[in-house]
């Protein structure tokens, strides 16, 4: 059995959250990224979402740069090595 907090890929493309999260996200007709940072300080006001299941979204949300930045950042490396 699940356990609450195990994470498992869901319909926003490299973001890994709960069940439960996912659900709740879909009933929000949160769908992108974008959408999920314009509503990330207020997950908590979602029925489904306790205050330690937001902070984990949060988090995941922060381990997920958009492309122009991974790319930025890989550039900025790459440009230490030569």
């Amino acid at each position: 059995m699940p356990r609450f907090y195990d994470t498992c890929a869901g319909p926003i493309e490299g973001l890994y959250l709960a069940p439960i999260a996912w659900e709740v996200l879909r009933r929000e007709n949160i769908q992108t990224l974008d959408q999920l940072r314009a509503n990330a300080d207020q997950l908590e006001q979602f029925d489904g979402i306790s205050d330690r299941m937001a902070e984990l979204i949060r988090l995941a949300l922060a381990y997920v740069a958009p492309f122009e930045e991974q790319t930025a950042s890989t550039m900025h490396y790459d440009s230490w090595s030569a």
